[in-house]
Protein backbone atom coordinates (compact mmCIF):
# COMPACT_ATOMS: atom_id res chain seq x y z
CA UNK A 1 0.00 0.00 0.00
CA UNK A 2 1.60 3.42 -1.34
CA UNK A 3 1.72 6.42 0.99
CA UNK A 4 0.66 8.67 -1.61
CA UNK A 5 -3.21 9.56 -1.87
CA UNK A 6 -5.43 7.99 -4.36
CA UNK A 7 -8.56 9.76 -2.73
CA UNK A 8 -8.81 12.99 -0.95
CA UNK A 9 -11.57 15.02 0.47
CA UNK A 10 -10.97 18.23 1.77
CA UNK A 11 -13.61 20.38 3.83
CA UNK A 12 -16.72 18.36 2.63
CA UNK A 13 -19.87 19.17 3.56
CA UNK A 14 -23.42 18.27 2.31
CA UNK A 15 -26.75 20.01 2.98
CA UNK A 16 -30.08 18.59 2.02
CA UNK A 17 -32.36 22.05 1.68
CA UNK A 18 -35.89 22.10 1.29
CA UNK A 19 -37.93 25.11 1.51
CA UNK A 20 -36.54 27.34 5.04
CA UNK A 21 -35.15 23.93 6.27
CA UNK A 22 -31.91 22.33 5.90
CA UNK A 23 -30.47 19.08 7.12
CA UNK A 24 -26.52 18.85 7.59
CA UNK A 25 -25.51 15.19 6.97
CA UNK A 26 -21.78 16.39 7.48
CA UNK A 27 -19.61 19.44 7.91
CA UNK A 28 -15.65 19.96 7.12
CA UNK A 29 -14.93 16.08 6.42
CA UNK A 30 -11.36 15.36 5.51
CA UNK A 31 -10.31 11.84 4.30
CA UNK A 32 -7.49 10.80 2.63
CA UNK A 33 -7.18 7.22 1.31
CA UNK A 34 -3.55 6.08 -0.17
CA UNK A 35 -2.96 4.26 -3.08
CA UNK A 36 -3.86 0.44 -2.49
CA UNK A 37 -5.71 0.90 0.80
CA UNK A 38 -8.78 -0.87 1.79
CA UNK A 39 -10.88 1.04 3.79
CA UNK A 40 -14.29 0.25 5.45
CA UNK A 41 -16.62 2.45 6.46
CA UNK A 42 -19.09 2.15 9.47
CA UNK A 43 -21.67 3.62 11.28
CA UNK A 44 -25.48 4.02 11.90
CA UNK A 45 -28.22 3.90 9.38
CA UNK A 46 -29.05 7.30 8.33
CA UNK A 47 -25.78 9.24 9.26
CA UNK A 48 -24.63 9.88 5.98
CA UNK A 49 -22.18 6.96 4.87
CA UNK A 50 -23.91 6.27 1.23
CA UNK A 51 -23.94 9.91 0.71
CA UNK A 52 -20.21 10.54 1.46
CA UNK A 53 -19.42 7.15 -1.02
CA UNK A 54 -22.08 8.85 -3.49
CA UNK A 55 -20.01 12.00 -3.19
CA UNK A 56 -16.80 10.61 -3.31
CA UNK A 57 -17.98 8.47 -6.45
CA UNK A 58 -19.44 11.35 -8.31
CA UNK A 59 -22.37 10.48 -8.50
CA UNK A 60 -23.67 13.36 -6.44
CA UNK A 61 -21.78 17.09 -5.94
CA UNK A 62 -20.98 18.58 -2.20
CA UNK A 63 -22.49 21.80 -0.73
CA UNK A 64 -19.11 22.44 0.01
CA UNK A 65 -15.55 21.20 0.02
CA UNK A 66 -13.09 19.35 -2.95
CA UNK A 67 -12.91 15.60 -3.92
CA UNK A 68 -9.66 15.56 -5.22
CA UNK A 69 -8.18 12.23 -7.53
CA UNK A 70 -4.35 12.49 -7.86
CA UNK A 71 -4.59 16.14 -8.08
CA UNK A 72 -7.49 16.76 -9.75
CA UNK A 73 -11.03 18.08 -7.88
CA UNK A 74 -13.84 16.20 -9.61
CA UNK A 75 -16.22 18.44 -8.02
CA UNK A 76 -14.99 21.49 -11.06
CA UNK A 77 -15.71 18.77 -13.94
CA UNK A 78 -18.92 19.86 -15.69
CA UNK A 79 -21.21 16.50 -15.87
CA UNK A 80 -20.14 15.72 -18.90
CA UNK A 81 -16.88 14.67 -18.18
CA UNK A 82 -17.76 13.66 -14.81
CA UNK A 83 -19.79 10.37 -16.68
CA UNK A 84 -16.35 10.06 -18.43
CA UNK A 85 -14.25 9.81 -15.29
CA UNK A 86 -17.02 7.95 -13.60
CA UNK A 87 -17.10 5.36 -17.11
CA UNK A 88 -13.10 5.10 -16.86
CA UNK A 89 -11.63 5.54 -13.31
CA UNK A 90 -14.23 4.29 -10.86
CA UNK A 91 -15.94 0.33 -10.17
CA UNK A 92 -19.13 0.41 -8.16
CA UNK A 93 -20.80 -2.85 -6.59
CA UNK A 94 -24.61 -1.53 -4.95
CA UNK A 95 -26.48 -3.33 -2.39
CA UNK A 96 -29.32 -3.64 -4.77
CA UNK A 97 -27.67 -5.61 -7.71
CA UNK A 98 -29.37 -3.03 -10.36
CA UNK A 99 -28.88 -5.51 -12.99
CA UNK A 100 -31.06 -4.93 -16.51
CA UNK A 101 -33.41 -7.85 -16.16
CA UNK A 102 -34.00 -8.35 -19.63
CA UNK A 103 -30.54 -8.36 -20.64
CA UNK A 104 -27.76 -11.69 -19.99
CA UNK A 105 -25.28 -11.67 -17.64
CA UNK A 106 -23.10 -11.11 -19.97
CA UNK A 107 -25.14 -8.22 -21.51
CA UNK A 108 -25.31 -6.09 -18.00
CA UNK A 109 -21.26 -6.82 -18.03
CA UNK A 110 -21.03 -5.23 -21.41
CA UNK A 111 -22.91 -2.63 -20.92
CA UNK A 112 -20.16 0.16 -19.35
CA UNK A 113 -17.91 -0.76 -22.47
CA UNK A 114 -20.78 -0.44 -24.57
CA UNK A 115 -21.44 3.33 -23.28
CA UNK A 116 -17.69 3.87 -23.97
CA UNK A 117 -18.22 3.57 -27.51
CA UNK A 118 -17.09 0.00 -28.26
CA UNK A 119 -19.11 -2.43 -30.40
CA UNK A 120 -20.44 -5.42 -29.14
CA UNK A 121 -17.59 -7.20 -30.71
CA UNK A 122 -15.19 -5.25 -29.34
CA UNK A 123 -16.86 -5.35 -25.54
CA UNK A 124 -18.08 -9.13 -25.65
CA UNK A 125 -14.57 -10.95 -24.92
CA UNK A 126 -13.68 -8.33 -22.47
CA UNK A 127 -16.77 -9.08 -20.18
CA UNK A 128 -16.74 -12.63 -20.57
CA UNK A 129 -13.32 -12.22 -19.51
CA UNK A 130 -14.57 -10.64 -16.50
CA UNK A 131 -17.14 -13.32 -15.85
CA UNK A 132 -15.01 -15.73 -15.97
CA UNK A 133 -12.93 -14.02 -13.16
CA UNK A 134 -15.51 -13.92 -10.63
CA UNK A 135 -16.14 -18.08 -11.30
CA UNK A 136 -19.50 -16.92 -13.63
CA UNK A 137 -18.72 -17.80 -17.28
CA UNK A 138 -20.86 -20.68 -17.07
CA UNK A 139 -23.86 -18.32 -16.57
CA UNK A 140 -23.11 -15.72 -19.19
CA UNK A 141 -26.45 -16.45 -21.30
CA UNK A 142 -28.60 -16.25 -18.11
CA UNK A 143 -30.87 -13.26 -17.72
CA UNK A 144 -30.35 -11.57 -14.20
CA UNK A 145 -33.72 -13.10 -12.89
CA UNK A 146 -32.63 -16.47 -13.94
CA UNK A 147 -29.78 -15.85 -11.32
CA UNK A 148 -29.24 -16.67 -7.49
CA UNK A 149 -28.70 -13.43 -5.17
CA UNK A 150 -25.02 -14.44 -5.11
CA UNK A 151 -24.38 -15.23 -8.81
CA UNK A 152 -26.19 -11.40 -9.06
CA UNK A 153 -23.87 -9.97 -7.22
CA UNK A 154 -21.05 -11.28 -8.89
CA UNK A 155 -22.41 -10.15 -11.98
CA UNK A 156 -22.05 -6.64 -11.04
CA UNK A 157 -18.25 -7.03 -9.41
CA UNK A 158 -18.07 -8.13 -13.28
CA UNK A 159 -19.85 -5.11 -14.52
CA UNK A 160 -17.64 -2.85 -12.28
CA UNK A 161 -14.33 -4.25 -13.04
CA UNK A 162 -14.44 -4.44 -16.92
CA UNK A 163 -13.33 -0.97 -17.72
CA UNK A 164 -10.32 -1.57 -15.72
CA UNK A 165 -11.08 0.63 -12.77
CA UNK A 166 -8.07 2.06 -10.30
CA UNK A 167 -11.27 2.36 -7.74
CA UNK A 168 -13.86 0.36 -6.11
CA UNK A 169 -16.55 1.64 -4.50
CA UNK A 170 -18.57 -0.76 -2.52
CA UNK A 171 -22.16 0.31 -0.23
CA UNK A 172 -23.25 -2.32 1.67
CA UNK A 173 -21.94 -5.47 -1.07
CA UNK A 174 -23.36 -8.01 1.43
CA UNK A 175 -26.31 -6.67 2.62
CA UNK A 176 -29.26 -8.55 0.20
CA UNK A 177 -27.21 -11.90 1.19
CA UNK A 178 -26.97 -14.64 3.78
CA UNK A 179 -23.98 -14.72 5.83
CA UNK A 180 -22.42 -17.23 3.74
CA UNK A 181 -23.27 -15.96 0.51
CA UNK A 182 -21.98 -12.84 1.53
CA UNK A 183 -18.79 -13.61 3.24
CA UNK A 184 -18.02 -15.58 -0.43
CA UNK A 185 -18.29 -12.21 -1.75
CA UNK A 186 -16.68 -10.53 0.73
CA UNK A 187 -13.53 -13.38 -0.16
CA UNK A 188 -13.90 -11.98 -3.77
CA UNK A 189 -13.80 -8.64 -2.97
CA UNK A 190 -10.67 -9.03 -1.13
CA UNK A 191 -8.79 -11.36 -3.69
CA UNK A 192 -10.00 -8.73 -6.73
CA UNK A 193 -8.83 -5.82 -4.30
CA UNK A 194 -5.42 -7.74 -4.52
CA UNK A 195 -4.85 -8.73 -7.67
CA UNK A 196 -5.94 -5.65 -9.34
CA UNK A 197 -3.94 -3.64 -7.12
CA UNK A 198 -7.45 -1.54 -6.98
CA UNK A 199 -7.97 0.94 -3.74
CA UNK A 200 -11.33 0.32 -2.74
CA UNK A 201 -14.02 2.21 -0.15
CA UNK A 202 -16.46 -0.34 1.54
CA UNK A 203 -19.63 0.88 3.43
CA UNK A 204 -20.79 -2.02 5.43
CA UNK A 205 -22.80 -2.49 8.55
CA UNK A 206 -20.97 -5.75 9.37
CA UNK A 207 -17.82 -5.60 11.80
CA UNK A 208 -16.75 -8.67 11.30
CA UNK A 209 -16.36 -7.92 7.26
CA UNK A 210 -15.15 -4.55 7.76
CA UNK A 211 -12.30 -5.58 9.94
CA UNK A 212 -10.80 -7.64 6.45
CA UNK A 213 -9.81 -3.94 5.31
CA UNK A 214 -6.62 -2.06 6.29
CA UNK A 215 -8.24 0.55 8.00
CA UNK A 216 -11.94 0.92 9.60
CA UNK A 217 -13.22 4.53 10.05
CA UNK A 218 -17.22 5.55 11.21
CA UNK A 219 -19.19 8.19 10.72
CA UNK A 220 -20.68 9.61 13.46
CA UNK A 221 -22.64 12.41 14.32
CA UNK A 222 -21.12 14.55 11.21
CA UNK A 223 -17.55 13.26 11.76
CA UNK A 224 -15.43 10.44 10.96
CA UNK A 225 -13.75 8.96 13.61
CA UNK A 226 -11.74 5.61 14.39
CA UNK A 227 -14.37 2.95 14.49
CA UNK A 228 -14.63 1.49 18.23
CA UNK A 229 -14.38 -1.94 19.15
CA UNK A 230 -17.85 -3.67 20.34
CA UNK A 231 -19.83 -0.65 19.15
CA UNK A 232 -22.51 -2.12 16.87
CA UNK A 233 -23.74 -0.08 13.80
CA UNK A 234 -26.98 -0.88 12.83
Amino acid sequence: MSEIAAIRAAGLTKIYRSGASELVVFSGLDLAVAEGEKLALVGESGSGKSTLLHLLGGLDRPTEGAIYFGQDDICQLPANELAEFRNRQLGFVWQIYSLLAEFTALENVMMPLLIRGQSREQAQPEAMARLEEVGLQARASHRAGELSGGEQQRVVLARALVGNPKVLLADEPTGNLDFHTGGMIMDLLDDLHRSRRLTSIHVTHNLQFARRADRVVALAQGQLVPASEGTHYV
